[in-house]
């Protein structure tokens, strides 16, 4: 066991099963020292998080959605690499926010993975990142993150 399933531990986290591809992709590809993962949902095989952010649901809710989204990333550079402590740093978080018309806190709700892998991975959790409200999520998921890191 290495430092970040330790870390892991300190924190209390389980990371979920990787969740099965909707569609015709893989959960992670990797390029060279990069791995890219697909978009991964605010949902696992015990809990799915749905609904728009500033409508149906608060920010803190939507922060503990891209919480799972993170949660699960992690699971899907797991495909790949035998351990998270083969992770360098990672390099860029994008988060896609189901949003309601007029709502405008989605940096806050992606604030939800940006501080858990801060939490997991110290300074080489920091990233570069984009978050943005979009209209609707497949099934109606509330979060969507993907994740570069590079190996």
């Amino acid at each position: 066991m290495g430092r970040i399933n330790d870390r892991l531990r300190e924190l209390g986290i389980t990371l979920p099963p990787p969740r099965a591809p909707l569609a015709n992709y893989v959960p992670a590809r990797r390029v060279g020292n990069l791995i890219y993962t697909a978009g991964q949902i605010s949902g696992t095989a015990e809990r799915e998080i749905k609904g728009k952010l500033g409508q149906d649901m608060s920010v803190d809710q939507g922060r503990e959605a891209a919480r799972v989204c993170a949660l699960n990333c992690l699971a899907a550079l797991l495909t790949l690499v035998d351990s998270l402590d083969s992770i360098k740093q990672l390099v860029r978080v994008g988060a896609f926010v189901n949003s309601a018309a007029g709502f405008n806190q989605q940096p806050a709700v992606a604030n939800g993975a940006s501080d858990l892998f801060v939490e997991i991975f110290g300074d080489a959790g920091r990233h570069a990142r984009t978050a943005v409200g979009v209209n609707e999520l497949p099934a109606d998921f509330a979060v969507e993150v993907e994740l570069i890191a590079e190996v």
